[in-house]
């Protein structure tokens, strides 16, 4: 299985759009500094989507990274889940 996963950042409202076939792992990874853009945060995961084929995973990947609009859309969906949030908690 493939995974496209949205990382929030502990102390503020950033995310994270990533892929990977190993959530735990690459989570960890994440949050031990081993990756450079991330490395300033912690990180929990907020929300993943799995897909049997690689291509349709990274082919999600880029349309959230590469798309406001898509991202957009999916954090409307997904707005309870997300830190700052009026509807979590």
């Amino acid at each position: 299985m493939f995974h496209v996963s949205i990382l929030q950042s502990e102390d503020s409202d950033d995310l994270y759009v990533g892929f990977t076939s190993n959530l735990k792992k690459r989570l960890h990874a994440h949050n031990q500094g081993e990756n450079t853009s991330t490395r300033s945060h912690r990180w929990t995961l907020v929300y993943y989507e799995s897909f049997l084929s690689e291509q349709d995973a990274r082919r999600r990947e880029r349309m959230l990274k590469q798309y406001g609009q898509s991202l957009g859309m999916l954090k409307k969906r997904i707005s309870g889940s997300l830190k700052g949030s009026k509807s979590a908690g």
